[in-house]
C-alpha cells in the first residue's frame, strides 16, 4: 500500500471513523501511536514519514511521539484545543460550481465536520474547489464576522475554521 493509500486511511480513522480499526479518540482527539501502527501493520518509521511529508500536514503527534491526532475536519465530536485568533479581514472558501447556487443562499455550513475550512488565499481556496469540479471562490469577510462575534479560530497546519458562514458575509472572488 503506497503512504498516499495509508494516509488517506489515517484521515480516515483520526477524524472520522475510529472504530473501523478498534481504537478510541480521547477528548482532544488524540490516538496511541502503537495501537495505530498495529492495526494498520506498518512500522513507525513509515507512520513518521507520513506525517512528515504529508501535503496538508494533516497530522500532529504529540512531544515524545505516543499519541497522534488529526489536526483538523473531524466529523466525530472531539476538541482538539484550537486557540481562538483574530482573522484576517479577507479569508476564502473553494468549492465546486454546482454548489455555488446553494452556499449563496445558505452561507456556508461545516455538513458532516465540526467547522467550515477556510483559506488565507485565492490560490489555495481554488485548489480546494477543484476537487470538487469547476472551482468557484467565495470571499469571507472574516473581520466583520469577528466584530459581529464570530469565533475564529486557526489550526496547526495554517486552515482557518469557523462554525458556520452566513450568507450575509459572502461574496464571490
Amino acid at each position: 500500500m503506497s503512504d498516499k493509500s495509508i494516509s488517506k486511511y489515517i484521515s480516515l480513522i483520526l477524524r472520522h471513523k475510529p472504530e473501523v480499526i478498534n481504537i478510541t479518540l480521547d477528548e482532544h482527539g488524540w490516538a496511541d501511536v502503537q495501537k495505530l501502527i498495529d492495526a494498520l501493520k506498518i512500522d513507525m518509521p513509515t507512520l513518521e514519514r507520513i506525517v512528515s511529508t504529508d501535503s496538508k500536514q494533516r497530522y500532529s503527534f504529540n512531544d515524545d511521539k505516543t499519541l497522534i491526532r488529526a489536526n483538523q475536519g473531524h466529523s466525530v465530536n472531539v476538541d482538539v484545543e484550537l486557540e481562538r485568533v483574530t482573522p484576517p479581514e479577507i479569508l476564502y472558501h473553494g468549492t465546486g460550481e454546482k454548489f455555488a447556487a446553494r452556499i449563496e443562499r445558505e452561507g456556508l455550513i461545516p455538513k458532516s465536520r465540526l467547522y467550515v475550512h477556510l483559506s488565507g488565499d485565492v490560490e489555495t481556496a481554488r485548489n480546494v474547489g477543484q476537487r470538487h469540479g469547476r472551482p468557484v471562490v467565495f470571499e469571507v469577510m472574516s473581520g466583520k464576522m469577528h466584530d459581529d462575534g464570530w469565533e475564529f479560530f486557526l489550526s496547526v497546519n495554517g486552515v482557518w475554521l469557523v462554525r458556520k458562514v452566513p450568507p450575509e458575509y459572502l461574496q464571490h472572488v
